[in-house]
């Protein structure tokens, strides 16, 4: 092997050898990479993407659809940003973006810019939860004067309009 080739072959070397050292040290040590991951979403207030169960393929499920769907978002963060704990305690914050936090978004269910991508509706999913937990009795709305305590009349001691139990600083003078 002449001289030219020996010296090629050991700059080829050192470039790998940087470029592994630092490529792990990028992602292994300062840990500058983006993480994407499904978390939890609340149907009621959010557009969220709908995942429902498959059994045909082989997945476990219920047969109940209520149990069977599962409501999600996207979040994108980098790993730098993410604590060392355990996610399902209740001061973790894995899943969201902290205020000021740069390289964090969060991505709802956007049924226009996909086409094969299913969204819930929190309006239609407000109302088909409420018609279905909800009764008339909830709908009833009683005048504030016909309102009192069960069993209670007003000469025992009900609040009319105008008084208070609570005695004034003039009268407790």
């Amino acid at each position: 092997m002449d001289k030219r080739s020996k010296i090629l072959l050991l700059v080829f070397f050192l470039v790998l050898a940087g470029s592994i050292f630092l490529t792990y040290y990028r992602y292994m040590v300062i840990k500058d990479y983006a993480i994407e991951a499904q978390v939890g979403c609340d149907p009621m207030t959010e557009s969220c993407f709908v995942y429902v169960c498959d059994p045909e393929n082989g997945e476990d499920c219920t047969g109940d659809l209520e149990q069977d769907t599962s409501y999600y978002k996207l979040l994108h963060r980098n790993a730098k940003n993410i604590p060392l704990c355990d996610p399902t305690e209740a001061d973790c914050l894995v899943a969201v973006c902290l205020p000021g936090e740069a390289d964090c978004q969060v991505t709802l269910c956007d049924p226009t810019s996909e086409e094969d991508v299913v969204c819930s509706d929190p309006e239609a999913y407000q109302m088909e939860h409420f018609l279905r937990e909800g009764s008339d009795e909830d709908l009833m709305v009683f005048p504030e004067e016909e309102v009192s305590a069960p069993g209670m009349t007003e000469e025992e001691g009900a609040v009319t309009e105008g008084e208070s139990d609570i005695a004034s600083d003039s009268e407790s003078e």
